[in-house]
């Protein structure tokens, strides 16, 4: 059997591998499901589902606003956050979070708050590195440096949807400063990670560029406004010899052969309800990008919806290595045990080479 790391790496060279790397995110509420339909409590489900090991290094970008309660009750919380967002989360239900404010509304606000974005040594991690690094290389885990920046991050978390939005078109120098201020203060912080002797294989960051059947911007705007900013951290990837994984919900099919432009690695999650076909993406674009994902999580509460799909989708995507096992978005609590039980022997059975 290989390891997680030697596993990943097959699918990076688009070779074969023992079986695809087969990995997902489950839901709070879900691992609270799994608990009580018996997954024993301070056990990963990780490990106890045998999932492939992945280890993650994050870092601090933010302008590190004050965090404060402003309402709290039963149900919810309203929080303001390092970004200065204003947001409201349910306590016991999961979803994303409902943005209600934010403290960044224009270039004026912007400055404001780059000032306080240095990349200064305590915005790291150290002490989480120093227990876990070795232990990740000696088991075998990919490694993969999250990094924070970009059009998903700006609108959802830091100056609001609409307002990034009409700034795309009528005020792109603004976006384009914070687009690269946040992804240069991410370089600085990886670098000193790097220098410290503490490496990783792949750089990761969430981009949501689409919603159901569209994008939020043409792809003349990507070209013009964000695809550099893009290229600069695919670049400094490359230059380390590591590779480079987007994250991108929606239906992003207009931007793919883009991404493989600029030399993107791998795409996730391949929202197939949103409008992507993974199939097709495989024929047109396997040779050149890793995929992610791309397993209808619609699906995944029926056990034979499910298990016709992977039986129709895996064999073709895993062909020529070149694919990693997920749902199109994350494991909803509607998914037992069993059925993801179910899932992950199933995909280990189609995933092998």
């Amino acid at each position: 059997m290989m390891t997680s790391y030697e596993r990943f790496k097959k699918m990076y060279e688009h070779k074969d591998a023992d079986r695809i790397p087969i990995i997902d995110i489950p839901w709070r509420t879900t691992i609270e499901r799994w608990h009580r339909e018996g997954m024993p409590e301070g056990v990963s489900y990780v490990d106890f589902f045998g999932l492939d090991k992945v280890a993650s290094i994050s870092v601090d970008n933010s302008p590190r606003y004050e965090v404060t309660v402003i309402e709290e009750t039963e149900e919810y919380i309203i929080t303001t956050t390092p970004w200065g967002a204003t947001l409201k989360e349910w306590k016991y239900a999961d979803s994303t979070p409902e943005f209600l404010d934010f403290k960044i509304k224009d270039m004026e606000k912007w400055l404001e708050a780059k000032k306080r974005m240095e990349p200064n040594p305590d915005r790291i991690p150290w002490d989480y590195l120093e227990k876990n690094y070795k232990r990740w290389r000696e088991e075998g885990y990919w490694i993969q440096a999250n990094f924070w920046f970009g059009f998903d991050v700006t609108h959802s978390w830091t100056v609001g949807t609409e307002r990034l939005l009409i700034a795309l078109i009528e005020n792109p120098e603004w976006c384009i400063d914070m687009f690269n201020h946040f992804l240069d203060v991410d370089i600085a912080l990886f670098e000193m990670i790097w220098e410290k002797g503490y490496t990783f294989d792949c750089i990761s960051w969430p981009d949501d560029m689409g919603y159901k059947n569209n994008q939020f911007f043409s792809v003349k705007t990507y070209r013009e406004v964000l695809k550099p900013v893009h290229k600069k951290a695919v670049d400094w990837a490359h230059s380390k010899g590591i590779k480079v994984h987007l994250h991108s919900c929606g239906n992003v099919m207009p931007f793919i052969p883009e991404f493989i432009e600029i030399g993107i690695d791998a795409l996730n999650p391949l929202e197939v309800k949103a409008g992507m076909d993974p199939i097709e993406i495989k024929k047109e674009y396997g040779d050149k990008l890793v995929l992610h994902g791309g397993i209808n999580a619609v699906l995944w509460e029926d056990i034979e919806a499910i298990g016709a799909e992977m039986r129709r989708v895996i064999p073709i995507l895993k062909e020529s290595g070149g694919y990693i096992f997920s749902s199109d978005h994350s494991v909803p609590p509607s998914v037992s045990l069993e059925n993801f039980r179910y899932i992950v022997e199933l995909a280990k059975e189609l995933g092998k080479y």
